[in-house]
């Protein structure tokens, strides 16, 4: 059942927000059905289950949002927080294979503040808070993949590359992260069950995939702005 709740629900409430022009309404909107089912599992000690929901539940607000960005594009200035701004700089990058992607002096910094952000908010609202800033780094990033397909003259590459393996590595390290580190709250205020010693391994998954993010990010940004260059601006 709660896999269906995530089915039905992610892209409706997604599509809700995206459509109501309230920029902070669609993170907290699509915040609903997760999170009562990532505590569930936490409560039944069903770690493994909960992570692999969360996943599902960020893949489905990457397909609604795609979709959306690709069909009501002029929507997403108004709802997505960010959302333009992220596109534009994306979009330079890749025209020009200047800019943030490409430099770990710029990109280091900004990681290391959402990460430091995230865990944060995790410890202090049981991930409730984390939930709502991985919704919203979800929405942008998606809106910014939806976009290029939309606009590329060959939609296929964006569809296949749009997302880099680094920035699916770290949504997937986020996830976990935000699921383990939900335990301390969750115990102290809510009496889910949580040990440290049982959760270790989960953590070094996590602090893997977050490390071989930046590593891939370094070695590979600059071909993929040259992979998206070519569908976007063949002649470029």
């Amino acid at each position: 059942m709660p896999w269906i709740v995530l089915l039905v629900s992610t892209p409706l409430l997604t599509a809700l927000g995206y459509g109501s022009g309230i920029p902070w309404l669609l993170p907290l909107l699509q915040v609903v059905p997760a999170y009562p089912v990532m505590v569930r599992d936490l409560r039944q000690e069903r770690v493994l289950q909960a992570v692999l929901k969360m996943l599902f539940w960020a893949l489905l607000i990457a397909l609604t949002m795609e979709v959306l960005a690709v069909y009501a594009p002029g929507r997403g200035e108004l709802s997505v927080i960010h959302g333009g701004a992220y596109r534009d700089e994306m979009i330079s990058w890749i025209r020009t294979g200047v800019g943030r992607e490409s430099s770990w002096q710029q990109f280091l910094p900004q990681h290391a503040i959402h990460l430091l952000v995230f865990v944060l908010l995790s410890l202090a609202s049981g991930s409730l808070l984390s939930l709502l800033l991985g919704a919203a780094l979800m929405n942008y990033m998606s809106y910014y993949v939806g976009s290029l397909i939309g606009i590329s003259q060959e939609p296929w590459v964006p569809l296949l590359a749009g997302w880099p393996p680094w920035a699916i590595l770290r949504v997937a390290s986020f996830v976990v992260l935000g699921v383990i580190l939900a335990g301390p709250a969750l115990k102290r205020f809510a009496g889910v069950p949580f040990r440290w010693e049982a959760k270790r391994v989960w953590l070094v998954l996590a602090g893997g995939g977050l490390a071989l993010d930046v590593l891939l990010k370094f070695l590979l940004a600059s071909r993929w702005s040259a992979l998206l260059r070519s569908a976007l601006f063949p002649l470029a």
